[in-house]
Formats: structure tokens, sequence, C-alpha cells
């Protein structure tokens, strides 16, 4: 059992982790459970999600849109749109499962046409999900088979005729049509999908504009494109990262200003806690801060905020330490602000120091000179390693909320 306490804002908090009581009143009543803010792009927390909503329906997913790698690429070049990739998985992972029609949903969601295809015949079994003659079309039942199929005829109806399908994701592909006969309104697609599936939470993309993330590394590299930054589709970066940015152009990145929208503002004011997690640390994390209004919107909630460091090598962070790490958040959000202390922006960072091994240096004294409180518990154990038990990480959430 770990106890911790926190004087932030002249307040003091104690925090007994795991609190078994606040568990199971939550896990009792989901549908009052807290509001936990994530600031995530990627993957990283799937699993944590689909647990999550057993505790509480309330969740608050705040998802970076600058993906330009693979399929996602094609789809922004061809539709001038944000990155929907992560938003679909963050849909998949909230959806209530046990609701009629959902699990055939999802499976046709999940679905990637091959990489090794010819396009053409792609493009057949395309339209023979229009028609409702795929058999994963079929298991769904009406209406939302009708409103599936309407959105794939718009996507087919307004795709180039050199659309390469190799390898894209039908679930993305759905949602682009719904974005096409929603007048370009995410927020619609979103709210449709929302309610077709039950999806326990609130899934909203940061921003609204078809907005890209480029670096410059220390040595004066310049890297355009999230995928050059991640490693994934590229060799990893060799070189530390100096600052990161938005921009409209690939072809020619300046950095451009802008501004998280009112009800973006209006969720981050009324979370009951905020979450960094782990994830890729730039273009999970920290692209989700760049945006004005980021900053003041977090130090305006009272709520505490938690770093979840990762607990295996991220490429994004070569040659930094957690102490640099965590200056980073706070001096981001900072941008913008002015007279805001740091325990106003981040509270706990929390680690597992017995179980997990991180790449990273940890500083204690420079953190806890912040003004950040560290919390050591156990996160990871032999069956997850090196990676976070979503079952532990959720305990430690849910009690400091």
């Amino acid at each position: 059992m770990m106890y911790s306490s926190n004087h932030s804002m002249r307040k003091t908090y104690l925090h007994k982790i795991p609190d078994h009581s606040k568990l199971a009143r939550y896990r009792g009543r989901p549908e009052s459970g807290p509001r936990i803010l994530f600031f995530s792009g990627g993957t990283a927390l799937y699993a944590l999600s689909r647990l999550l909503i057993s505790y509480t329906c309330n969740s608050i997913h705040l998802v970076t849109p600058f993906d330009d790698g693979g399929s996602s690429r094609r789809l922004r070049d061809a539709f001038h749109i944000i990155s929907i990739g992560d938003l679909r998985n963050r849909l998949m992972a909230l959806a209530d499962r046990s609701l009629s029609g959902t699990p055939p949903i999802c499976d046709l969601f999940d679905r990637r046409f091959p990489l090794q295809a010819d396009n053409h015949a792609l493009i057949l079994s395309l339209r023979d999900m229009v028609t409702g003659q795929d058999p994963l079309v079929t298991s769904i039942p009406e209406p939302m088979r009708a409103i599936i199929c309407s959105h794939l005829d718009a996507f087919l109806l307004h795709m180039p005729s050199d659309f390469d399908l190799r390898g894209a994701s039908i679930g993305n592909l759905i949602l682009t049509g719904c974005y096409l006969n929603s007048s370009t309104d995410i927020d619609t697609v979103l709210d449709t999908y929302s309610r077709m599936m039950g999806v326990r939470g609130i899934v909203k993309p940061l921003l609204q504009e078809p907005l890209h993330l480029a670096a410059e590394l220390q040595d004066g590299t310049l890297l355009a494109g999230q995928h050059l930054i991640t490693g994934k589709e590229v060799p990893h970066i060799s070189c530390p990262i100096q600052c990161i940015f938005l921009t409209e152009s690939l072809d020619n990145p300046r950095p451009v200003t802008t501004h998280i929208g009112g009800e973006t503002e209006d969720l981050i004011h009324r979370a009951n806690l905020i979450c960094y997690p782990m994830g890729s640390f730039y273009t999970s994390i920290i692209a989700n801060l760049i945006p004005s209004g980021v900053g003041k919107a977090v130090a305006g909630n009272r709520c505490a905020k938690v770093y979840v460091p990762n607990t295996f090598p991220d490429p994004e962070q070569t040659g930094m330490d957690l102490a640099q790490c965590v200056d980073i958040i706070i001096n981001t959000l900072k941008k913008d602000t002015t007279g805001i202390a740091n325990e106003q922006l981040l509270n706990y960072v929390v680690l597992d120091t017995q179980n997990a091994r991180y790449a990273t240096s940890i500083d204690y004294e420079r953190i806890r000179s912040l003004g950040i409180e560290i919390i050591d518990t156990s996160l990871v154990n032999t069956a997850t390693a090196p990676f976070i038990d979503a079952h532990r990480l959720i305990d430690v959430l849910l009690s400091l909320t």
C-alpha cells in the first residue's frame, strides 16, 4: 500500500494507493465514475481504455490528429483531413461490446485490406461492402448496417481514381466517408459512432485543422512529418529533439500558432484528474500540449495532474533523462501563460523502480525541486513486463481522483 502527500497550491492531499473503497464504488456505478482526462495520441492506452470502462463511462481522450504515415498519409493527402486512425482506435477501445451490434461493427472497423493485393480487386471488395454483400457487413444489424454502407458509399464516390487501398483500415474509410457526408465536421462523425457503439467516454481530436508535426533536432536537422519523428517507418533519430511545432505544410514547414476550441477548454476544466500517459513522448504527449490555451486550461483546474513515464525505450527520448521530460511538459504548458506555478500543471510522477527498467535516468532531487512528488508503486508485473499492467495503473489513477 502506498501513501503520498502533496503540498501544491497550499493544500495537502493525502492518497491511499490503491484506494479499494473508491475502486469498489466506481466499479459498482461506472456511469457516475470520474472524468479522467488523457492527453494521448497512440495505441499505448488501448488496453487501459478497454479496462477503464468497467470503472467509469466519463473518461476524456484528447487525441493527437497529426499522424502522416502509411495509409493515414494517403487519406490525408486525398481528402485534406486530420488523421483519424488514433481516433478510431480509441473509439474501439471504449466501445461497449455487450451491446447488440457492437462486436460485428468492431470486427469490421478492425479489418484491413491486405498489403499484397491487386488494387482493382480491393475496389471490388469495397463495392461489395457498400452493397451489403460482404460477410462482415451482413452480420451488422439494421439500421446500423445501412448507415455504415452509406458512409462507405460516400468514400467510394469521392475516392480519387488512383487511390491506393492496399493496407487501408476499413474503419478509417468508414469514418472518412461519414466525414464527407457530415460537411467535414469531425465532431458529428465521432458523435455518430460513439452512439452507435455505446462508447463509454469522450473521444475528441485536440484540433480540427489538418496540421502536421515537425521537429528540429539539436544538430539543426529539420524533420517535417510525424512519421519521421517516431522512427516507426524510418530509422530512429540519433540526435536529441530540440523542439517540435505545428505546421500547415510538409513541403514548407513553418511554425503556425493555433488555439484549442471552447469545448476542449471546457473538457479540461471539468476533468477530475489529468494524465500525461505513457506513449511516444513528443508525438503523443507533447504534441497535445503545444496549442495555445491548453496550459491555461490545465492550470485553471485544481484537480491532480499525473505523468506516467514510459517503462520501455522510446526513440523520441534519445539523450533525455526523466527530469528533462518533466521540464519539457511543464515548459510546453507554460509557453502561453504567465505567473503559473509548476504545481498547477503537474503534481505527480508515477514510477515503479522495483519492477520496471527505465531507459532514462531518474534525478529524484531535480524532480522534487520542481515541486513534483514521486509516487513509487507497483505498475509492472512479470506477465506485462516491460510494459505497465493496465489494471495496476487504473488502480493508481482512480485512487488519485
